[in-house]
């Protein structure tokens, strides 16, 4: 068995991964702001100690986070933890790009979507909102734009008028009020920003793209976006897995 985790800057997701790379435990608590405490609550002693497990690998933008599960691994499970970008992963996935300036996620990703048919754009709704581009197995970078949830915490919290409030699905683009006009200006805006980014792609690299969607907002927009799209709200974890397996983790 294997322990993989996402450390992103809002969440933290652990899976355990039994020897037919299924999921057969999923632990989902924020990133920020825990200790040792709160990780014996959330990464329960007597289950973790019945399972034979030697290594854990993580993908990790929080290095905090990471330092103190890796450490919480090592004192009651003697549970070796990697984070990927310690680990030869120019043998996966060829980078064109400074691979310190790219978050862990985004290379996991990409190597999770990847495959010797296809170029892929990787489309993930995260804290950030973020496109990344690997064509013949090779990832060439991407787009960070603001993340969908942030941007509106971020309006309602400084626009006094502005009430919180659900993001959803909507068919018209003109709001009779306050609510139904921010509502209209998020999800047309960001369709509108996807479908022009992807495009701005395609016509920068004159290549065609399959585009895998991943992200609390994964079926948000599928349907109003030109292009067909494949959500996989597992990918990450799904890459971690493949990099163990090719890694020989495990």
């Amino acid at each position: 068995m294997l322990i993989v985790g996402d450390i992103g800057n809002s969440d933290t997701k652990i899976c355990i991964i039994n020897s037919k790379n299924k999921i057969i435990k999923k632990i989902t608590f924020p990133s920020k702001n825990i200790n040792s405490s709160y990780l014996k609550k959330k990464i329960p002693l007597s289950y973790l100690k019945k399972l034979d497990i030697d290594y854990s690998l993580f993908c990790s933008v929080v290095p905090k986070t990471f330092y103190l599960i890796k450490n919480h691994l090592k004192k009651y499970f003697k549970i070796h933890s990697i984070e990927i970008k310690d680990l030869k992963i120019e043998k996966i996935i060829k980078i064109k790009v400074n691979k310190k300036q790219i978050g862990s996620d985004r290379l996991v990703n990409a190597i999770a979507a990847m495959d010797r048919k296809k170029n892929h754009i990787i489309l993930d709704f995260g804290t950030a909102t973020t496109f990344d581009v690997v064509i013949k197995n090779v990832y060439h970078g991407g787009v960070i734009a603001p993340g969908v949830k942030l941007s509106l915490r971020t309006l309602v919290s400084n626009a006094s008028l502005i009430p919180s409030m659900k993001l959803k699905k909507i068919n018209k683009v003109i709001g009779v009020n306050t609510l139904g006009a921010v509502r209209s200006g998020f999800y047309w805006g960001y369709v509108g920003l996807i479908d022009n980014i992807i495009y701005l792609i395609k016509k920068e690299t004159k290549r065609s793209f399959k585009l895998t969607i991943t992200g609390g907002f994964s079926n948000l927009f599928t349907n109003s976006i030109r292009n067909k799209a494949f959500i996989d709200k597992d990918l990450t974890i799904k890459g971690l897995v493949k990099i163990a397996k090719i890694s020989k983790l495990r």
